[in-house]
């Protein structure tokens, strides 16, 4: 157990309930101090709903939420000046500059960062003087996330920070990041890329129709998969694939349609056996690859669907 003056998010019990929909069903969650907690699930999960009476955004139906040990009831006002937030899309002010638009947020906090400070965190100096409409897309979100890191949050919540991003502006951000944790500040990120989460999180949390179903560091939830190596494969025809259940060398199993994806623990044990069990049905292998199992293989062994919600398996 994790001391109580050492966590900066505790939740037990929560629930969030819609009329007669249930959005979060009993969760109980804490993020340490210092740490940077993953919240991984697919669309509908219950992520944004979380995150939202995290902060303060949305009350609760049941349950207790204490962030930085306070409560929303008693203490809003000293909460909000300590947490900062990016979005996946902050509608920014398109006549303003960079330094003007950090400058207006940094007069909402009691004790913000200086205004060249945040700029510099984020590695916009050279944009200083921009307009924003001028910014490209990875500079917008860098922008965005100085307006969430001015205040000098103790808290930062990053939804979804990465979503559109080219790979260098998203492993820009990932610096940007990597340094505030360096500096003891706690990050909670939502995300649905696989390898960031791995990357930026010390431990995850899955959740899936508004439960929590797996937690751990992305080293311990792979782990807990107990196969080395995944196979994708189509094939035709489909009705082959049902074969594989059978083969002594599988460690899951799913398929949709024509594809299948199997997690093995020995690869070169079950590939020859794959092959036989489609070459004796008289089906031919139309793709195969083979790779290392990944957070998505977790969540779709557990689940049964992927982390990205595209469609679930037969």
């Amino acid at each position: 157990m994790t001391p109580k003056d050492e966590l900066a998010i505790e939740v037990k019990g929560l629930v969030k309930r819609f009329g007669d929909a249930v959005a979060l069903d009993g969760i109980d969650l804490d993020v340490r101090r210092g740490e940077c907690l993953g919240l991984l699930g697919p669309n509908g999960a219950g992520k944004t709903t979380t995150v939202e009476i995290l902060q303060g955004l949305q009350a609760p139906t049941a349950g207790e939420v204490r962030v930085l040990g306070m409560r929303w009831e008693t203490h809003a006002a000293a909460l909000r000046a300590r947490l900062g937030v990016a979005l996946q899309e902050t509608r920014l002010v398109d006549a303003l500059t960079v330094e003007e638009m950090v400058a207006l947020f940094a007069s909402f906090y009691p004790r913000p960062l200086a205004v060249e400070q945040a700029i510099s965190l984020v590695r916009l100096e050279d944009k200083r003087q921009a307009r924003t409409l001028t910014l490209s897309g990875g500079q917008k979100q860098r922008l965005a996330l100085a307006l969430a890191l001015v205040g000098d949050p103790d808290i930062l919540f990053l939804d979804e920070p990465t979503t559109g991003l080219d790979p260098q502006s998203r492993r820009d951000l990932w610096d940007v990041v990597a340094g505030l944790k360096a500096r003891g500040r706690t990050v909670l990120l939502t995300t649905h890329y696989m390898e960031e989460a791995e990357v930026l999180c010390e431990r995850l949390v899955f959740i899936d129709r508004g439960r929590v179903i797996a937690r751990g560091t992305p080293a311990e939830m792979i782990a807990s998969l107990g196969a080395g190596h995944v196979i994708e494969l189509e094939a035709h025809p489909a009705s082959v694939l049902e074969r594989l259940a059978r083969l002594e060398a599988l460690v899951g199993l799913n398929q949709e349609g024509a594809r299948a994806t199997l997690r093995v623990e020995h690869l070169h044990r079950a590939l020859p056996e794959v092959l036989r069990e489609i070459a004796e049905a008289g089906g031919e292998v139309l793709h195969l690859s083979t790779r290392r199992p990944t957070l998505d293989d977790v969540f779709l062994g557990l689940t049964g669907h992927s982390l990205r919600g595209e469609g679930r398996a037969a």
